[in-house]
Parts: C-alpha cells; structure tokens; sequence
C-alpha cells in the first residue's frame, strides 16, 4: 500500500482568503473573547509581526490595520469535505485525516495517471487552483504520511525499509501527543521519534502510557491502522467568505471560479453533470440575492459553467456590496463519459447548440430564449407551440403541401380589394390554390379559408386565403423567401 497524505498548514486562513486577494493584513482569531489569540495570519500580518498564538491584542497593536475576523470550524470541516470528495477521481481510497488533512490510498492509481510524480502534480495543481496551500507526503503507512505531511516534508518513501529512518528525524510535536508526555520526553532529553523508539518500550508503556507506543507501532506498520472511508454528499454547496465587500457584480467572477473549480471536481468524481445551479450573494444589511442557473443539457466543464456565470453576472445589478457567495447544485444528472473523435459528429453539433442557449439565457433571461414544437393541427396559427430548446415534442404533423411559406404574420392582415382583386402594393396575381382548410370546430377557434399563393408588382410571392364564413374577405397570412 501506498498513502498519500494531504496536509493543508493554513485552512483557516485559506478558507478565508481564497476568494479574492485580501487587502491587507488578515489574521484568524481562534476565539473573539477578551482572551482572544492568533491563530493563522497571512503574509501581510506576518510581515508586521503577527503570528500565531500571539494575543489578538498585541497583534492588532503591531498592524493597525489588522483585518480580523473568527474561526469557523465548521467552515474548515465543510473545505475538507468538497476537497476529499474531489480526489475521488484519483482513488476510490480517500480519508479525512482530522484535524487538517486528507488521506489517499494510490497504490493502484500510479500506473493510470502515469507514476507518483504525475499524480502529485496534479493533486498539487488542482489543490492550487482551489486557492488552497498544500503539503504532500508518501508513505507506505497512512500515520507515517500524516506525520511527513504536519512536519512540512514533501517525501516520497515507497518502501518500507526507508520508512523507519526518515521518521527517526522527526521532532517529537508532529506526533500530536498530550503537552504533558511531549514535556516529559523532552525533559529527559528526548526530542525526536528516532531517540523516543531507543527508549525501553515496557518503560515508556508504564510511565507515559501505551497510547504512545501504539502511535509509534502504527507509523511503523507494526500495527493495522485501518481508516474509515469517506462518501461524497449527495448535493455540492460551498460558500466562500471575502476578505472585502464586492460592489460590482462581475467582480465576483474570480471567487465563483474558485467554488467552480471545486464543483466540477466534486462532478467528475461523482459521475454526475450540473443541469440547475444556485448563486447566492450575501450581503451584510439586507437579504441575499439569489441567481438561477439553468442548463439545457447537464455539464461539468469548467471553462463553460464559467461563462454562463459571467453572462449572467454581467446583467446583475447588485442592491448593495457582496460579503460572501454561496455556490450550490440544486439538480444533478449522472453524465457518461464519451470519447473524443477527430471529425465533429452530431452529438458535439448538439452540444454546441446547447452551450449556445444557456449562454444567451445567462445573458438575456430564461424567457427571452425557447424553442418551437410542432402540433399536429391544420390551422397554420396553431401548428406550433413554444418548448424547452432541442425538446421538440416529436408529434408527426399532418402531411401538409409543400407550398407553405416559412414565414407567417403574427396574425392574419386585411387586404384591401380593387374589383374583387386582393391587393397588397398593387393588384395581386393568383398562381396556386385554393387549397381548402376547414378545422377547430371542436375548440371553437374553427376556421373556414381557401389559400392561395399570389404575386404582387415587385414579383414578391404572398401566401394569402379567403375566408369563406359570412362576411368573406381576403387576408395575407405570410410571406415566401
């Protein structure tokens, strides 16, 4: 086996500043009582003197203009979810190693995505473009990468012969030990795993407890650590707190990026496709806006969910400054994989149409853009209906003439008549028809005509009908390209 080991140094402050670039100095308090402590800071804050564990009060006396703002737990916790729930697409072996990693098992993954150097550097990769700061560890014993990871080491020990002797190096604290067995190591003059394993083991057992040489023997692989396996939620909702009020909208392009990142991670690793997503944007002294984004067809490409989320940004006018955005899939669809081909086939024409129309509702509303279906109705005014794009409802329609025009008037033009001659920019000349329809007695719009194809002065060809009911009359119904 082969564990790989996900260490993230700062998830407290990540979780903040990920979003956007923070302003300036930016620490995150461990509690906002008086007693209140560091407990990350940025490069800025560490530039001025900040750093963790120092009291909130000596640090907002070294930086001013020291942003502060609490640790959420349960923000870290949700960060660690979507991140394990991504690297699924890696292995199928994935752990959450609390309180600030993740675990993968990918002893069966190296040869699929070309070796352990490849696969760490896309793990990296991916992690970076989250906004996240990562160290990678390999070690044949999950606790033995856990270890490497905390100390700050990007090993990559395959076998365990080498294992013992790079932990032998480590200090003492990355075993996360009680202070008070720490301190007593340390008094005695022990202050690395390789000088602690020296030690008698029946002697360390009995005076600072069995808990220790149990640690020791399960990052040796002397003893089985077996480590519950992690499950995907059914739903992906992040939310992405930012370092300052946002006052354009389209501004928000960059943090939404970072939660799209995550969101087609999470897709891929699942199997599904987005086909309706949720924007939230909070806002500090009022109710958040909500955005609604629905897609023809599911998706999970990045490059395009992005744009549908600019288009739809650029046409929100925000009712005041954005502190945080909520990113969430309110209906997933599972999405086979399919192989790409060297020509274009209908399959991508289709794809392509459906890209089209999302992008053109992001931009210009859900009911500015539809599609038509066809009714089996004789009546030209009823032999249609608008539909979802691309969903024609596949009813066969009456064999119609071919002499039907494409182009049809909203409704039906009086004609003017000189002599019993229709005209419409000079007297028209009959060269088709009639062809009868009578129809719709049954939901009281019936009809009673007798079409005709005519032609005007300027050789322009109408399709224009008598009405044979009471009163008579000639109309222009369309027009032939």
């Amino acid at each position: 086996m082969l564990w790989l080991a996900v260490h993230f140094p700062s998830l407290a402050l990540d979780v903040f500043a990920r979003g956007t670039r923070a302003p300036g100095p930016l620490a995150i308090a461990s509690s906002t009582g008086h007693n209140a402590t560091v407990f990350a800071c940025n490069r800025l804050a560490h530039g001025r003197g900040v750093r963790p564990g120092m009291p909130l009060a000596a640090a907002c006396a070294l930086a001013s203009d020291l942003k502060v703002l609490a640790r959420d737990a349960a923000q870290e916790h949700a960060a660690a979810v979507r991140v394990a729930a991504w690297a699924i697409r890696f292995t199928p072996t994935v752990s959450i190693a609390p309180p600030d990693g993740i675990l993968l098992e990918v002893a069966g993954s190296l040869r699929l995505f070309g070796g352990l150097a490849r696969l760490r550097a896309l793990i990296e990769r991916g992690l970076a473009e989250f906004g996240y700061g990562t160290v990678l560890a390999c070690a044949p014993t999950p606790l033995a990468a856990q270890l490497f990871a905390r100390a700050g080491l990007a090993v990559r020990i395959q076998h365990r012969d080498a294992l013992r002797h790079a932990l032998e190096k480590l200090p003492l604290e990355v075993l996360g030990q009680p202070p008070g067995i720490t301190a007593a190591l340390r008094d005695i003059g022990v202050g690395t795993i390789g000088e602690c394993l020296r030690l008698p083991r029946d002697g360390v057992a009995r005076r600072l407890g069995q808990s220790l040489i149990d640690r020791l023997d399960r990052a040796l692989g002397d003893l089985p650590d077996p480590r519950p396996g992690f499950a995907p939620p059914a739903q992906f909702a992040a939310t992405l707190p930012l370092p300052a009020p946002v006052h354009e909208a389209q501004a928000l392009l960059f943090a939404a990026r970072r939660l799209l990142a995550e969101l087609c991670g999470f897709l891929a690793a699942t199997g599904n496709g987005v086909q309706r997503l949720g924007l939230a944007l909070a806002h500090e002294d009022r109710a958040g806006t909500h955005l609604a984004l629905n897609f023809v067809a599911a998706s999970r490409d990045p490059e395009h969910l992005a744009s549908v989320v600019r288009e739809r940004l650029a046409r929100t006018d925000l009712p005041c400054p954005v502190t945080a955005i909520t990113l969430a899939s309110e209906l997933l669809v599972p999405v086979a994989a399919h192989n790409l081909s060297f020509l274009p086939d209908a399959g991508s024409h289709l794809e392509s149409a459906a890209r089209l129309v999302e992008r053109l509702r992001a931009r210009l509303g859900d009911a500015a853009v539809a599609g038509l279906a066809t009714v089996p109705d004789y009546r030209p005014e009823y032999a249609w209906q608008v539909c979802e794009p691309g969903r024609n409802s596949g009813e066969a329609l009456p064999r119609q003439p071919d002499s039907r025009p494409l182009w049809l008037l909203a409704s039906p033009r009086p004609l003017r008549e000189d002599a019993d001659v229709p005209c419409y920019q000079g007297p028209l000349t009959l060269l088709a028809g009639p062809e009868r329809i009578e129809s719709g007695w049954w939901d009281g719009n019936d009809v009673a005509r007798d079409y005709f194809i005519a032609r005007n002065p300027d050789e322009a060809l109408l399709w224009i009908y008598r009405e044979r009911s009471t009163g008579g009359g000639w109309y222009l119904h369309g027009f032939f390209g």
